[in-house]
């Protein structure tokens, strides 16, 4: 590979590796049996298996947006505060728009918008404009405020509100997972904000550990300290099951259903025992990849360098061969454009296939994205003096 780069290898790889595993969420998403209709950690229908495969996938968003806060502080390191806050703000608006235009439509292929989901990529953008704002208060302050966020949203946890009110909607995208219609559009608020600026915030301050002027064995010692930490807090927290979850565990009636209730932690929005179970093994996974340079890490490190660019491209493609799966197997590809009356009329109840199958797509979805994306890091790393490309 032929490229000009200064980027940090390591953060790259685990950005790389999460983007390859979010793959696979949405290859079940498409693809697997009642998946549009059921929850793959609800205790009375999982498997060990399939609770695994969403499990795993818990990793993508905290370390997505994480690592988005430390990108910002690193190219900010490089920047005026002032030029650091016109980018944030105009990539945070920049990520709405595309959130609401485009993913929305890659996601549904339904031209009407008739359900819009805010999801990951729309929580990084409204995180990045508020980030924006955030970088002129004192380190300190920055760093505290994300801890806050990070460790005391659940508090807010009883506070609930219904109907579509201004006060309403303002808390759904604060703190409140919420289904609701507007104007006959259905809206799915899927990413409340509250606790993910905590985790961009606290990726931002992460990002002093990877200054040139930081000793590299100091990160190293860093990372495994604040990673263990995190996951014995995680389990010390869940096993005290009083806070920093909005749903307790419980025994179960097998042992193996009990462990899964225990690993069952709230993503929406992400509590305490999520965020902790979750950045904890990407601080050791960062701090074991830190020197490693093989054709493995090369693989993650071609998805891990252009996320937006796979991220659009992977929905499509996943989204298009579900619809010649549908096909091929003689059902109706227009319930594939999923409107909302899809899944008001429950049309893909029935609808998927095994969990072997998901496995097979996703290796040929990524196998298959491997080298436009090589193609597209190639191009982006090779033409840094092209402003735009900082935004796709």
């Amino acid at each position: 590979m032929h490229i000009k780069t200064k980027r940090i290898e390591s953060i790259d790889i685990l950005r790389g590796l999460v983007m390859v595993i979010m793959a696979l969420d949405h290859v079940r998403d498409y693809f697997h049996y009642g998946s549009f209709f059921s929850d793959p950690m609800d205790l009375e229908t999982t498997t060990p298996f399939l609770f695994f495969t969403r499990f795993i996938t818990h990793y993508c968003a905290p370390v997505f947006i994480f690592l988005a806060g430390t990108s910002a502080f690193l190219y900010g390191a490089k920047k005026t505060k002032n030029q650091l806050f016109k980018f944030l703000l105009t990539r945070g608006i920049w990520l709405v728009i595309l959130a609401l235009i485009v993913n929305n439509f890659l996601w549904k292929f339904d031209v009407t918008y008739s359900f819009i989901i805010l999801q990951v990529i729309w929580a990084i953008g409204l995180c990045m404009m508020l980030l924006a704002f955030a970088i002129y208060l004192p380190f300190k302050v920055i760093l505290a405020l994300g801890f806050i966020l990070v460790i005391g949203h659940n508090l807010l946890d009883g506070i609930t509100f219904t109907g579509t009110s201004t006060a309403s909607i303002l808390w759904y995208i604060l703190h409140q997972r919420q289904f609701l219609v507007i104007n006959n559009t259905m809206f799915a608020i899927a990413y409340p904000i509250l606790p993910w600026f905590g985790v961009i915030s606290l990726g931002y301050c992460f990002g002093t550990l990877y200054k040139n002027s930081f000793s590299a064995e100091l990160r190293k010692k860093y990372l495994l300290a604040i990673g263990t930490t995190a996951i014995v807090l995680f389990f010390i927290i869940r096993g005290i099951n009083i806070y920093g979850d909005l749903v307790p565990w419980t025994v179960q009636d097998t042992y193996t259903k009990t462990v899964l209730a225990f690993f069952k932690v709230t993503k929406y929005p992400p509590s305490l025992a999520y965020i902790l179970i979750t950045i904890g093994p990407a601080l050791i996974f960062l701090y074991l990849i830190e020197n490693t340079k093989n054709k493995i890490s090369d693989f993650f490190l071609v998805f891990g360098r252009v996320p937006l660019f796979y991220y659009f491209l992977h929905i499509l493609v996943i989204h298009v061969l579900a619809i010649l799966g549908i096909l091929l197997f003689g059902g109706n590809w227009q319930d594939m454009i999923l409107t909302k009356e899809v899944f008001q009329n429950a049309k893909l109840i029935d609808y998927g296939y095994s969990l072997f199958v998901v496995y097979m797509v996703w290796v040929f979805v990524i196998a298959l994205l491997y080298y436009p994306s090589k193609k597209y890091m190639i191009y982006k790393a090779n033409n840094k003096d092209k402003w735009w490309l900082s935004y796709l």
